[in-house]
């Protein structure tokens, strides 16, 4: 178990020293040294795959430490690939900046139509409606004043028409006219 575990911790050192030439590596190389790292983390996986197993075959008096090493270790690599992971989505994020910025410095831009047309905002179309069904309900209210209005017109001609009689019928829608223009007036 110790050679394989010294081996182990060898290459996360070797790790560790790589994820530093990622900054500095140039756009073509970059992937090369991303693969070289995520496939030496592979290869550390399933050592610590085969250190769990001969850490638990340890004397009972040295197991506890072998799987605590091994726990240790295995701590560290998830590290180092949590740190690829971010340096990955860093990279990934920075290059989509740049073509969105790229796009829009290629992109040419236009004057707006002549013939552009702002579309009416729902409030105020809205509002506009309301101030309708306003106007139409004074309108319906003024007509239902008039109609009231001529309604009290005939009963006083025909209370006027049945105290007379229907001789006297002429001499009826004189006085109403009188009585009318009488009303009028003040």
């Amino acid at each position: 178990m110790e050679p394989l575990y010294q081996q182990t911790h060898k290459r996360v050192h070797e790790i560790q020293s790589h994820m530093g030439r990622l900054e500095t590596a140039d756009k073509q190389s970059l992937h090369l040294v991303e693969n070289e790292i995520q496939a030496s983390i592979d290869q550390i996986f399933s050592h610590l795959e085969r250190l769990e197993i001969l850490s638990s075959k340890e004397p009972p008096n040295k197991r506890q430490n072998a799987k605590l090493r091994v726990d240790q270790l295995k701590y560290d690599v998830q590290h180092l690939q949590t740190a690829l992971r971010n340096f990955q989505h860093q990279r990934y994020t920075r290059e989509q900046q740049e073509r969105q910025r790229e796009e829009l410095l290629s992109r040419t831009f236009t004057t707006n139509d002549s013939d552009t047309t702002i579309p009416m905002d729902e409030s105020l179309q809205f509002n506009s409606s309301l101030q309708k069904i306003h106007h139409g309900m004074d309108d319906l209210i003024g007509g239902g004043h008039s109609i009231l209005e001529g309604l009290r017109a005939q009963r006083l001609t025909l209370k006027v028409g049945v105290l007379l009689g229907d001789r006297k019928k002429p001499f009826c829608f004189g006085l109403i006219q009188q009585f009318g223009d009488s009303e009028e007036d003040p």
